[in-house]
């Protein structure tokens, strides 16, 4: 059953007025009736079935990027304005939101030439700082670790980053809202009785953050990389040369998709304009003990000691 336009609703995330016909509690709610975005639902098998091919879960052209999730939905994202989606017969409303926050924002974004990393943003004196990583470095948890200490969160997931007319890099606010493991709200004395479960029986917890949570753009300072390794000590040293480009591509969200969505040459000419103008670090960390507080220690050292690497 189709959903009626008629009551759909306006947020703002990411920077965009998002005109959607899905319920997102994790958004802010905006009153004014224009959009940039729209979110709505319509039938896409027969269109997915002429232009998918077998074993692959993707379509993408320039400013066209379609993808199917077995047992949730079909989704497409065109021209960085419209995201559509075709529910599967007993789909999650919270799979279907993960998807459209995740993948499809992320691809909104690239059509739109805004650059999508993963991880997560702190803001630290005015400035912003973003924690990438692989899956499971622990980069929420790391950001959790800053707002312990009273610093705000620009995003969580997808990091919006857009270069000024002047020049400078600049993080865009995407929703109040972190994503935690049952192991990480442990860790910092948290209970989960009232948190929504991101899906359903799944240890993994939305936890809302508006009160820490920056609402305006700010200016990007840095980026730290976080890894995962078996030694004791945790080290963090500046990244140089060419392996700054390197880690920008290797983090940005859903890398796939630029060479695809033909954006090879604007990813190519945002970083390395962004790369001249922030400081890069990777971090790494012992994968045996919890970590977090003393990494928050070792990146404000670092951050305050004006060191700068290029």
């Amino acid at each position: 059953m189709m959903r009626d336009v008629s009551k759909s609703i306006f947020y703002k995330a990411f920077d965009l007025k998002i005109r959607s016909e899905f319920k997102f509690t994790e958004l802010i709610h905006e009153f004014e009736s224009v959009s940039d975005v729209v979110i709505k639902e319509d039938e896409l098998s027969r269109e997915w079935s002429k232009l998918s091919t077998p074993n692959n879960y993707f379509y993408v052209q320039p400013n066209l990027c379609m993808f199917q999730v077995p047992e949730v939905a079909i989704f497409k994202i065109e021209n960085g304005t419209t995201i559509t989606v075709s529910p599967y017969k007993n789909a999650q409303e919270d799979q279907i939101r993960l998807y459209i926050l995740g993948t499809c924002m992320g691809a909104l974004l690239m059509q739109r030439k805004i650059l999508p990393l993963h991880g997560s943003a702190i803001a630290i004196d005015g400035k912003a700082y973003a924690i990438v990583g692989d899956s499971g470095a622990g980069k929420s948890t790391l950001a959790s670790a800053f707002l312990n200490r009273g610093y705000q969160l620009l995003s969580d997931d997808v990091i919006p980053v857009s270069l000024s007319n002047g020049g400078i890099p600049i993080v865009t606010p995407a929703y109040p809202q972190q994503k935690l493991w049952q192991e990480s709200l442990t860790e910092f004395g948290m209970e989960s009785e009232g948190l929504r479960p991101i899906i359903d029986r799944e240890t993994k917890f939305a936890i809302p953050v508006t009160d820490q949570f920056v609402s305006e753009p700010i200016p990007l300072a840095g980026v730290v990389e976080l890894i995962r390794n078996d030694s004791d000590e945790i080290e963090m040293s500046p990244i140089q040369n060419l392996e700054r480009l390197h880690t920008l591509f290797t983090h940005t969200y859903r890398n796939f998709l630029i060479s695809r969505s033909g954006l090879m040459e604007w990813h190519f000419e945002t970083t390395a304009n962004i790369v001249n103008k922030i400081d890069l670090y990777q971090l790494r960390r012992p994968s045996n003990r919890f970590t977090a507080h003393e990494l928050v220690d070792v990146m404000l050292s670092k951050f305050n000691s004006k060191e700068r690497v290029i």
